[in-house]
């Protein structure tokens, strides 16, 4: 009898074990990117200004609070997973030839996706709104570098958080070759300017 109970109670106690293994470390609440959101990217070149922007992207954003924007206002860094993919075809130019070059240039056939991958942050919260620096990495072109972006936070109500920001990059870093157009007449420079304006909600 005796044996028989010791043999369950190591059986209830290897179960309740490989449970607990399984059982994540706590759960995350992902805030929804709302069709609102865009990102946009300037720059010049020898003949003029452009700026290419998409609406059609993706971000998994992961929070420890359930009610994330309420806690981010209350200056608890609860965000702990953002990872952003934009499909290079969906960046408009509204220029088919330079839509086409700048593909090109971004390695798009073989790299089709640029994503930045949250490492780090600092915030600040004050009069209503966060003020913060993101640090994380940009992949483009098959590249990975680390990139540093001013960010503002708002909360908009009924759960819904509007984050800002903008980063200026020289694609060369990415070993990326910038565009060239008209036989060479127009060259774009290496250095743009990266913004977005993203609509999160709980």
């Amino acid at each position: 009898m005796a044996t028989a109970t010791m043999y369950k109670a190591i059986t209830i106690g290897l179960t309740a074990s490989a449970l607990l293994a399984a059982a994540p470390l706590g759960s995350a609440n992902e805030m929804t990117l709302q069709p609102e959101s865009k990102l946009w990217v300037d720059g010049t070149s020898t003949v003029r200004a452009f700026s290419c922007s998409t609406t059609k992207f993706t971000a998994k954003i992961e929070s420890e609070a359930p009610q994330s924007v309420a806690a981010l206002m209350l200056g608890k860094k609860t965000v702990r997973t953002v990872v952003a993919d934009f499909p290079t075809e969906n960046l408009d130019c509204r220029n088919g030839t330079m839509n086409e070059h700048m593909r090109k240039a971004l390695k798009a056939s073989d790299n089709p996706t640029i994503q930045f991958k949250l490492g780090s942050y600092d915030m600040l919260t004050s009069e209503g709104q966060i003020k913060g620096q993101l640090r994380g990495t940009l992949v483009m072109g098959g590249v990975e570098k680390p990139v540093t972006i001013d960010a503002t936070a708002k909360p908009e109500g009924e759960g819904k958080l509007r984050v800002t920001g903008t980063t200026k990059l020289a694609i060369t870093q990415w070993g990326l070759k910038p565009p060239t157009l008209m036989f060479g007449t127009m060259k774009v420079n290496e250095n743009v300017q990266v913004s977005f304006d993203l609509l999160l909600k709980d």
